[in-house]
């Protein structure tokens, strides 16, 4: 079938519809992606709000023992009743010093290749998980973190050793005004001004034996809270964002499936539309042919009765003996005119007559055959190269009026071929429910002007001919609901093809 221009229209805006819904289901998983992370970024403000509560709550005189601190940090990482954490959603923990260094680390160690990246303030999204560092301002920087016992058992013991002997003249109370200063807070240990009161005995703090004042400034500035590190899972994220994006798929496969029911059910439509089309014109024409035949049957009657009459004394005069050659001559010219208007009112009649379609299952190929060979004489006599074409088809048809419309399309190309010329006669599929079949030559061919014309009674480009031959073929294509259309044959001729033959079962 053609695509008009409202066929192809019609198509547009269903491909259309579905880019639309293409675009509109990505777009969509993009939204639904993008508030899956935006969920984790606030779960993770959440964890970190929850820590610098409890973090608040720990912190004596600005400091807080890591010793302290680890345990909570590992309930956060690995606890299942915990409701403000999933289940395995939090990996690591990591609270930073001012060079975004970990003083404090649990849960899954840090990938060494990547340290410096993930130490970066901001979003490192990864394959598994994501890694935020400082996902909101903490309430409790400039705290400090004293670092684990372990670390000074050995200065430890050497401090004790120096107590029992009495400080040495000189030393007096560590001076923190240094650490007072700098940007970290007084340790645990200190007075307000840094200072032990006034009539209490000074005693610091175990990690601090051993130290001397130059080493607790420099301790307490590396190991003061400056920013939070969270590696959160995104197997979650991405399982529901997987979900989303199976359920967007369905989607579109639905509108696909129904753009392509929509433009299945236009095209049967069209196809209907088409066929009603052309049983409309078949039945107007017959009407009218019923109408003409009552006219022709009486204009035969009237006519062949004079028409004979006429035919049989030329007959006569030019059999008498004597008859000059002359009057011989002029009678038999008598004859051949009256022939003429014989063959003419008869293809008239044969014009008039209504097509009564009987179907039948016929084989193409066969019939072709037949028809080719009751023009096999003129075909030689021109020296004209047929060739038949195509595949074995059965179609359903009345065999007498497609016998003998392929006959008229044959002997109108044999009529246009010149000498030596060729025709093709093919028959081939269209698809699954319908046929095609061509007659192709190499002659002068129809000027496209021409081409719906040639169908009309009377009209003939040929210079022999009643111009009937081709009126014919129209009547009895339309008859069968099919359709006839002339077209050229590049580079040189017509094609007459006649289209929608319906395949037999």
């Amino acid at each position: 079938m053609e695509l008009t221009r409202r066929s192809l229209l019609v198509y547009g805006l269903l491909v259309a519809f579905c880019a639309l819904v293409l675009g509109w289901q990505v777009e969509e998983h993009l939204r639904v992606r993008e508030s899956a992370r935006t969920d984790l970024r606030n779960r993770s403000k959440d964890i970190a709000n929850t820590l610098s509560a409890l973090i608040r709550g720990m912190r004596f005189r600005g400091a807080i023992p890591q010793e302290r601190l680890v345990p909570v940090l590992n309930e956060l990482v690995h606890g299942r009743t915990n409701e403000l954490v999933k289940s395995s959603e939090l990996i690591t923990i990591a609270l930073l010093d001012a060079n975004n260094t970990p003083l404090v680390l649990a849960g899954r160690p840090l990938d060494p290749q990547r340290k410096e990246q993930l130490f970066e303030r901001g979003e490192h999204w990864g394959e598994r998980s994501v890694t935020l560092v400082n996902p909101i301002i903490l309430d409790v920087t400039n705290t400090f973190i004293p670092p684990p016992m372990s670390e000074f058992t050995n200065r430890m013991g050497e401090a004790s050793e120096t107590g029992r002997r009495g400080p040495p003249p000189e030393s007096g109370p560590p001076d923190f005004a240094g650490a007072q200063n700098s940007n970290a807070p007084p340790p645990s240990f200190s007075a307000a001004d840094g200072r032990p009161p006034e009539g209490r005995r000074f005693r610091r703090p175990p990690w601090m034996q051993g130290l001397d004042d130059k080493e607790i400034k420099s301790l307490i500035e590396k190991r003061t809270l400056h920013g939070l590190l969270l590696t959160m899972s995104t197997e979650g994220l991405e399982a529901a964002a997987t979900r989303d994006l199976w359920l967007r798929t369905f989607i579109v496969l639905l509108a696909t499936v129904a753009a392509l029911g929509s433009g299945l059910a236009w095209s049967n439509l069209a196809k209907s539309s088409e066929l009603q089309i052309r049983l409309v014109r078949a039945s107007e024409m017959n009407t009218h042919l019923k109408e003409m035949n009552l006219a022709a049957a009486g204009l035969a009657h009237e006519t062949r009765n004079p028409l004979n009459i006429i035919r049989g004394l030329a007959q006569m005069i030019s059999k008498q003996p004597g008859t000059a050659a002359e009057i011989q001559r002029k009678s038999r010219e008598i004859i051949d005119e009256a022939d003429k208007v014989a063959a003419q009112l008869n293809e008239f009649i044969n014009y008039s007559r209504p097509r009564e379609v009987h179907r039948s299952k016929l084989a193409l190929g066969s019939l072709i055959s037949e028809v080719v060979r009751a023009l096999n004489y003129d075909l030689q006599e021109k020296k004209i190269n047929l060739q038949i074409k195509g595949e074995p088809l059965s179609i359903e048809a009345d065999e007498q009026l497609l016998r003998q419309a392929l006959f008229n399309l044959l002997l109108n190309a044999i009529q246009a071929a010149d000498g030596s010329g060729e025709i093709q006669i093919a028959a081939e599929k269209r698809n699954a429910t319908e046929a095609v079949l061509e007659v192709r030559d190499n002659g002068p061919g129809v000027p496209p002007d021409r081409r719906t014309e040639i169908f009309k009674p009377y009209f003939t480009t040929q210079t022999k001919g009643t111009g009937l031959g081709l009126a014919v073929v129209q009547q009895i294509v339309l008859a069968h609901g099919w359709e006839v259309e002339c077209l050229a044959n590049e580079p040189r001729g017509a094609v007459f093809r006649v289209s929608h033959l319906k395949l037999a079962s």
